[in-house]
């Protein structure tokens, strides 16, 4: 039975209308009454203590970012919902958004700019349509689109970058996007071809801020060990000793729905399916019961299905505040940046501690040194490709492999393009010298984690 809306929702929905409604004023008057932007300009019309040394208080600076600052959001989910609002109320009007999902009912909670009558549109084209409505003169471009769907071209165009994705995968591929831009000149770093990045993350009650210099500061793959690895239970586990209800769920999902294929032969499991989560829901607490095991609910069920990492809302408030804080400070340099990497945490009380992450040297995404690879010459194939899966500092998640020889490219693994992978399988299991790989060759690897095809030198040792 459909629940009757609450007076506050039915005046919500009443503003909701004549937000609808309201069109953007042409006039300049309009857009900018007296008084509209002292909140911001109290802080640019004059210099302080604080203040970056290349800062010159004045009119011009709100001119730049009003008219001129180019500012993508990527993601528009509850920490892009935030970053939309803080940046457009912070005065910045040439604003880009990229989001590749649609809207679902369970986003309404915490992702403020949706409604329920837009459960099935683009993220992206409705938080910029609500911000170009609720923030007069305020032009967010909206791209329903994947990240990858862009080239070099499209990134370049943009003063500053902000993430608010709940992906490594992502993040990295942004990182190398943004790092593949720059631009060396006598080996020197052209400065001008730096687009900054400004990275938000949360789970839960904690999470962190940082921007990223490409080139200068530590990117996402010189601290890739400061990522959680993601929890996958053993399937010995899941199958036989199940001690958890994700346990149960797992099991079900991974063995039991393929197995009998509830919904038709080939039917994928779907998480935003009621039908779907209700079948393995039920299938979970049944088997949960065998064991005597606890705590199955729909939503558990629904969550380790989708993967889904916990959101509260005022943690997505707070990182976005910081981090749209951080973009003003850039575009402006009324203040100095963070340097470079701050932790929130409002568990118990609350805390924050900034630190400087550093640089590596012979980070394999912006460092501009070839990273050696070193196996015993009696090495297969398989090994180097579990080692840059594997690696803390690498971790690749479908890695091609391409080697130069005599000048000439040699493809000796790739497993996204089937016919590929067949051809080249049986390579995994010879040694690199079977291969003709000597000391000091190139390898060159692909992989989604990044745009850019990575360099490595083949180093073998002897085995003595």
């Amino acid at each position: 039975m459909a629940e009757v809306p609450c007076e506050t929702e039915k005046k919500r929905r009443r503003v909701d209308e004549q937000l609808d409604n309201m069109q953007s004023a042409d006039d300049h008057t309009e857009l900018n009454w007296q008084g509209r932007w002292d909140h911001v300009t109290c802080f640019l019309n004059r210099t302080g203590p604080l203040a970056h040394p290349d800062f010159e208080g004045g009119p011009q600076t709100m001119n730049f970012v009003q008219e001129i600052c180019q500012v993508l959001v990527v993601g528009a989910g509850g920490l892009g919902c935030e970053l939309l609002k803080d940046l457009a109320l912070t005065g910045f009007r040439q604003i880009h958004v990229i989001d590749m999902d649609t809207i679902n009912i369970s986003n309404l909670n915490r992702q403020f700019l949706f409604r329920p009558r837009d459960v099935g549109r683009p993220k992206a084209n409705v938080a910029a349509e609500f911000i170009n409505n609720r923030v007069p003169g305020c032009n967010v471009v909206p791209h329903f689109k994947k990240i990858q769907d862009y080239d070099e071209s499209f990134y370049r165009q943009f003063h500053v970058v902000v993430c608010g994705l709940d992906s490594i995968l992502a993040r990295r591929w942004i990182n190398g996007m943004l790092v593949s831009l720059l631009i060396y000149k006598d080996g020197q770093l052209d400065t001008s071809s730096i687009v900054p990045m400004i990275d938000g993350g949360t789970e839960g009650f904690k999470g962190n801020a940082r921007v990223l210099l490409p080139g200068v500061s530590a990117c996402i793959d010189c601290t890739l060990d400061l990522y959680p690895p993601q929890i996958n239970f053993p399937m010995c586990t899941i199958a036989t000793m199940p001690r958890l209800p994700e346990h149960c769920i797992e099991f079900v999902r991974v063995l039991q729905w393929p197995r009998e294929q509830p919904f038709g032969e080939n039917v994928a499991l779907d998480g935003d399916d009621p039908n779907h989560v209700q079948w393995v829901h039920q299938k979970s607490l049944e088997r949960a019961e065998q064991y005597g095991i606890p705590g199955i609910t729909y939503r558990l069920t629904q969550g380790v299905i989708k993967r889904i990492i916990p959101a509260v809302a005022s943690t997505n408030a707070v990182i976005a505040a910081v981090c749209s804080f951080e973009v003003f400070k850039i575009a402006t340099s009324c203040f100095k940046s963070l340097n470079n990497y701050m932790v929130f945490n409002d568990v118990d009380g609350l805390y924050t501690y900034t630190y400087e992450a550093e640089r590596k040297e012979d980070c394999p995404a912006c460092s501009e040194t070839t990273q050696d690879l070193t196996f015993p010459s009696s090495a297969k194939l398989q090994h180097v490709l579990d080692h840059l899966m594997e690696s803390p500092a690498l971790q690749m998640r479908c890695p091609a492999i391409t080697a130069t020889i005599h000048g000439k490219n040699k493809t000796l693994y790739m497993q996204n393009v089937a016919s590929i992978e067949a051809i080249t399988r049986p390579n995994l299991t010879k040694t690199l010298t079977e291969l003709g790989l000597a000391d000091g060759i190139e390898l060159l690897v692909a992989d989604i984690t990044s745009p850019q095809t990575l360099r490595f030198r083949l180093r073998l040792k002897s085995c003595a």
